[in-house]
């Protein structure tokens, strides 16, 4: 997240990072469900790769569709696959000319890891040192410890602020209700184990035949699930 342009002795994003520990928060549940072997290359894939539009599937209202008979809804396989794929994706929508950068776990055998996949095209103007396509992987157990060492040193450091309001009995001049700080600062260090508490229930035939369509491969998707 180093900016390429920016002449500044902290050239890197400038939004608040509370935004970006939430978005991984919330995303940690999703990265740490292992995808199963025969859906890793469809993880690994990008939209541009698509045989089709995951939007030609979402039925208008008061439209019925024709495709395969059951094209009629939001839960079309290949609306749940696109829905799942996307699920991997950390949220840089608040930046502008964002990258992508998408996290899933493989684990086979001895191997347990985290996949981070990091696309980014520079506009001329928003650009990062980082090269335009990387995908490098992690052990999990590192991964995890990453994000329990951004959420420690967060709510550490804002709990000192929020101490320090304290002490001071507020700001001069600034309407702070100091009770409901300290009880929103103490709801969000529950957060990460909430959250790591939280297991998808990924439908994992369905995702597999909405991903065969996706990927053009329709004689494996009309095949039965076994």
């Amino acid at each position: 997240m180093r900016r390429a342009r920016e002449v500044h002795p902290h050239p890197y994003v400038d939004y608040y990072l509370a935004r970006l520990w939430e978005d991984v928060i919330a995303l940690t549940p999703e990265v740490l469900e292992p995808v199963p072997d025969d859906l890793q290359s469809f993880i690994a894939s990008h939209p541009g790769q698509w045989t089709c539009d995951p939007l030609e599937f979402v039925a208008e209202p008061d439209e019925e569709r024709t495709d395969d008979g059951n094209a009629d809804g939001p839960d079309h396989p290949v609306v749940t696959a696109a829905i799942w794929h996307g699920d991997h994706r950390l949220d840089f929508g608040y930046l502008r000319n964002p990258p992508e950068l998408r996290l899933w776990r493989t684990v086979s055998g001895d191997r347990d890891e985290i996949t981070m996949d990091w696309r980014h095209e520079d506009d001329g103007e928003i650009g990062f040192t980082a090269d335009p396509a990387v995908r490098i992987s992690v052990p999990t157990t590192a991964y995890l410890e990453a994000v329990q060492i951004l959420n420690r040193e967060l709510m550490d450091t804002m709990g000192q602020r929020v101490e320090e309001l304290e002490r001071r009995g507020g700001l001069p001049g600034v309407d702070l209700d100091l009770v409901h700080l300290r009880r929103e600062h103490e709801d969000r260090r529950q957060w990460l184990s909430k959250n790591l508490d939280r297991s998808p229930k990924t439908d994992w035939n369905v995702v597999r035949r909405g991903a065969r369509l996706l990927l053009g491969d329709v004689h494996r998707a009309d095949a039965p699930a076994g």
